[in-house]
């Protein structure tokens, strides 16, 4: 059974973190990411396949329990932009029951997009195909001012999200993104006052940035407990 049947907030038993991985991998080939990583399904999924055991794991750990419904979930299958760039990520995404596609907002002048890269503090810059566990989109933080929402999230040692783990997390979980419950990315910066996020506009998900001081209602901050690779957790 996979996370999305139980959209209650009691995992195991009945949580199969196995089926859920499975079906997190098939989402990605349906939407054509081997083919925008340069890679075939199979070695795609080769690539993917040791994070398997991983998600096993920290799905039986202390994140539990989730509740997508209230945007907590136990791990996403993230692919960072060497691997396929979030130009064409962003576009694969949709909301729940939704048709028109996800966009990244013209206020990102050109190059600007590549400079947000993953923080120093994330640890997320050299991994590229990897798990993010015990995701929460951090709606407790709607009307905090960001920065104030980053530190508060530091001092309990959990991580922001970097821009590709946001469209992971909506592209894996769509239902996540609703009216007044979206979401900031403090993972990633790129030297000033902006901080990524997503939200809804024109009836689809956009990729857009706030500035670092200006709390909005319809914000939180999206984190995470931590970061795993095959060998070891990050």
């Amino acid at each position: 059974m996979s996370l999305t049947a139980i959209s209650e907030s009691t995992p195991s038993p009945l949580f199969d973190a196995g089926a859920e991985f499975d079906r997190q991998v098939r989402t990605l080939v349906d939407l054509g990411y081997p083919a925008l990583a340069g890679l075939t399904v199979e070695r795609f999924t080769a690539l993917a396949a040791p994070l398997r055991a991983e998600a096993v794991a920290v799905a039986d750990g202390p994140d539990a329990p989730y509740d997508v419904a209230a945007g907590r979930v136990p791990f996403l299958l993230v692919v960072a932009r060497d691997v396929v760039p979030v130009e064409e990520t962003m576009p694969r995404t949709t909301l729940k029951g939704g048709r028109l596609p996800g966009f990244v907002d013209r206020s990102f002048e050109p190059g600007a997009l590549e400079r947000f890269v993953a923080t120093e503090e994330t640890g997320a810059g050299e991994l590229s195909v990897y798990l993010l566990h015990g995701v929460e989109r951090g709606e407790e933080f709607c009307g905090a001012v960001p920065e104030t929402a980053m530190a508060a999230l530091a001092e309990r040692g959990r991580t922001t999200l970097t821009i590709e783990e946001g469209v992971a997390l909506i592209t894996h979980f769509p239902e996540v993104l609703v009216k007044n419950k979206c979401f900031s990315l403090g993972g990633s910066r790129c030297g000033d006052r902006r901080v990524p996020a997503i939200w809804i506009s024109k009836k689809a998900p956009k990729l857009g940035w706030c500035w670092a001081g200006n709390p909005h209602t319809w914000l939180g901050m999206a984190s995470a407990a931590g970061r795993r690779t095959a060998a070891a957790e990050g």
